[in-house]
């Protein structure tokens, strides 16, 4: 009976979805019908005006062309007022009366801001990931908008680009995972329900492999490394249903992406089945002119030809379009596609039933900043962080030591919400000292240093709203006031790390330790000989050779969003057990990098007693914090690895076993991490790929079995023909906390 009532469900839904197929169809088919030519170019056009400038062209006339039909969307736009005059425009003073998309980047939250992305990709929670895009997409949609420019997937393992903080890290399946859980966060199971948005999948792609770690920079790869480690997230948020694409800045086989017919027509469209919107990055036609692929024209021609729709703030299309046409270098049919595919995401929208279905005042009252959201960023926060080393557990802090808090990150509230935030106001969020207060007690405090001290990095930061002021007084006197503070103390927690400027679009370094006037403060400290605790605020990889050698205890707390500060106090204090696991390597120095767990094997492979074996002369080739890794406050022990058998037919499936103990003195939560290795491929096989992993809560004492189940999905890659196979042969299955530190056993493939 209840097979039947599923079926008839599963019918009843089909049969809508063909009904709301139909009837988009025919509305925007009658629609074009009516359009000129300049009008189907106009909706290709997503101008810039508002808040908020990512480049350099600010749209210039938007309000009158938007009149004339000129405009398909707006980008950077938001709230009920702005975007109520912006649409007025567009559905009431324009020959067709088609309404406006309103885009802008809601990246790790909008009003309410989440820890950055790198941070809560270290929660390795998806179902905190997608509620965390769902109240993103709440909040966005209650403030006019109906499209963000979210989630970033790109692969990233080199913590000298910047953007490292937007994404998910160096793991292809963890990437995927979350990729999809964003994707559904934001559209949720119907896009034309007042409370969700358009995802747009970024930046297609390979964007997070430029050289050198420099943004912007050319990327150059195989396809076989493509297709096995860089593309899977984007097809996982495509397959997810994500309504656009955003192409990427770089080149891909000497093509720049916004022009690369094979990426986005053959790769995208016909082999991964993509029908909705690719819209460009800010001004990435107009930049392929400095890449050398032509003239203005030239590069406009290029990009509607690769099947590009939307032309974010460039306005190239409404420039030279007509003349294209007219030329005969790009067909009407491929305008009217891409006139149709924005049309269709607007109809998917509900825009042509309600034009003003997010522009609603009471919802903006009562949606944004409430007590649910803020509750859920420091849920968030909390699950965000990774203890890093705890050594003669110097944590928790015990609230009867006397504490000294230093650090120019202590009563910080600017840098709590990181980069991208959007529309965050860094002025709500809670700083560490704010909380600390609330909480009661007697604390001691110092600032110990600034933030930053390089004239030369304060000049370039505080020209893009740094907002670094410098104290009057001279470091020498800022550290001597720091040493002096916490000697008074039993222990020092020292709060430093980076500028939310440090971290983000064109925000590369090419040395990404701690600032040297942060480091020289945390010596000093040091040489106090108090017991001290770091408490790190980042987004992305830091090298702390010396801080892991010198420091009792370093947590990684990331940029945590405007509830950071309560979640810092309440997990130093032992009210939360840090359960977070890193998505990306931490490197011993710039040196290693790019460094990931999941590289290939040399011919020869690292042996310390030969010479002539792959390793550096001066730092190990193992990373300083490992892909997975994370301590608790409590510690997990693993039991002997069981297989259910030793072979498998490709009907199979093997049962893997665990059993994990809580023997430490706190309740806490870890991940169980599944990993495989193909011992012999016809091409060569990583030395280990995430495959699975689960979320275990244990209370002290307490010993649960965890068991995996892989199939030959599991095993699948893609061959040097690009064929996605699985071939017979031995194969390694790893389980434990990080992608170190795990047991082991054999199978066979038959």
């Amino acid at each position: 009976m209840i097979n039947k009532w599923l079926t008839a469900f599963l019918m009843l839904i089909s049969v809508s979805a063909l009904a709301q197929k139909k009837d988009m169809n025919a509305t925007v088919t009658k629609l074009m019908q009516q359009m000129t030519l300049e009008e189907k170019l106009g909706q290709l056009n997503l101008p810039s005006i508002g808040f908020d400038v990512t480049g350099p062209i600010l749209s210039q006339g938007v309000e009158e062309k938007i009149r004339k039909g000129l405009v398909g969307g707006v980008f950077n736009t938001f709230t009920p007022t702005a975007v109520r005059k912006l649409q007025d425009l567009a559905v009431k003073e324009t020959r067709l009366k088609i309404p406006l998309l309103f885009g802008y980047d809601v990246i790790h939250g909008h009003r309410t801001i989440f820890p950055v992305n790198l941070g809560i990709a270290a929660s390795w929670d998806m179902d905190l990931i997608e509620r965390t895009a769902r109240a993103a997409a709440d909040e966005a949609s209650a403030d006019g908008l109906n499209w963000t420019f979210s989630p970033m997937v790109d692969i990233a393992r080199d913590p000298r680009w910047g953007r490292v903080s937007e994404g998910a890290g160096e793991d292809p399946y963890l990437g995927s995972q979350i990729a999809k859980a964003m994707v559904q966060g934001y559209q949720g199971d119907d896009l034309s329900k007042n409370n969700t948005i358009l995802a747009c999948v970024k930046h297609f792609a390979l964007y997070g492999a430029a050289e050198a770690g420099r943004d912007y920079n050319t990327v150059d790869m195989s396809r076989l490394r493509m297709y096995n480690e860089y593309l899977p997230p984007y097809k996982a948020a495509v397959k997810a249903g994500a309504a656009t694409v955003m192409t990427s800045f770089n080149e891909i086989d000497g093509v720049p992406a916004t022009a690369n017919k094979w990426l986005m027509a053959d790769l995208l469209r016909k082999q991964w089945g993509f029908h909705g919107l690719i819209v460009t990055d800010y001004t990435a036609i107009n930049e392929m002119m400095a890449h050398g692929m032509g003239d203005e024209k030239k590069v406009g021609e290029l990009s509607l030809n690769a099947t590009v729709d939307m032309d974010m703030v460039g306005e190239v299309f409404i420039r030279q379009g007509a003349q294209l046409v007219k030329e005969g270098k790009v067909t009407m049919a491929t305008i009217d596609a891409a006139c149709r595919r924005v049309l269709e995401a607007k109809f998917k929208l509900g825009l042509f039933d309600d034009p003003y279905r997010y522009i609603n005042e009471e919802r903006n009252k009562t949606v944004i900043m409430n007590a649910e959201k803020l509750a859920l960023s420091k849920e968030a926060a909390i699950k965000s962080m990774v203890l890093l080393k705890n050594a003669g557990q110097a944590l928790p802090l015990s609230a009867s030591k006397k504490i000294a808090f230093i650090g120019p990150l202590v009563k910080d509230q600017r840098n709590l919400i990181g980069s991208w935030s959007g529309a965050g106001d860094y002025k709500k969020a809670v700083s560490l000292w704010a909380a600390l207060e609330q909480k009661g007690g007697s604390y001691l405090y110092a600032k110990g240093c600034n933030l930053l001290d390089d004239p030369a990095l304060l000049k370039r930061l505080n020209a893009h709203d740094g907002q670094i002021v410098l104290e009057s007084a001279s470091p020498e006197q800022l550290i001597a006031e720091a040493v002096q503070t916490a000697q008074q103390a039993d222990v020092v927690v020292a709060v430093l790390g980076e500028a939310f400027g440090m971290t983000g679009e064109a925000a590369s370094r090419s040395m990404i330790g701690l600032p040297e006037n942060q480091l020289t403060l945390l010596k000093a400290l040091k040489a106090t000989g108090k017991p001290v605790v770091l408490v790190l605020m980042n987004g992305r990889p830091l090298t702390l050779q010396w801080e892991q050698d010198n420091i009792d205890a370093i947590l990684e707390t990331w940029f945590g969003g405007t509830q950071a500060g309560a979640a810092i106090a309440d997990v130093l204090f032992g009210e939360a057990n840090p359960s977070g696991k890193l998505s990306m390597t931490f490197p011993r120095n710039v040196g290693q990098v790019p460094i990931y767990y999941n590289s290939k094997n040399t011919g020869r492979p690292l042996d310390e007693n030969q010479k002539y074996t792959t390793k550096y002369l001066d730092v190990p080739n193992s990373p300083l914090y490992p892909f997975g890794f994370g301590l608790s406050y409590t510690t997990f022990t693993y039991g002997e690895l069981k297989l259910d058998k030793k072979s498998m037919g490709v009907a199979d499936k093997i049962r893997v076993t665990i059993t994990v103990s809580n023997s430490g003195n706190y309740d806490g939560v870890e991940t169980v991490q599944l990993y495989i290795r193909d011992l012999v491929g016809t091409i060569t096989r990583p030395v280990k790929e995430l495959k699975g992993f689960q979320k275990l809560a244990l209370k002290k004492g307490e010993s649960k079995e965890v068991s995996f189940t892989i199939g030959v999905e599991d095993l699948k890659f893609y061959n040097g023909d690009l064929k996605w196979v699985a071939e017979p042969g031995k194969f390694k299955v790893f389980v434990g906390g990080n992608s170190q530190e795990v047991k082991e056993a054999e199978f066979e493939l038959k």
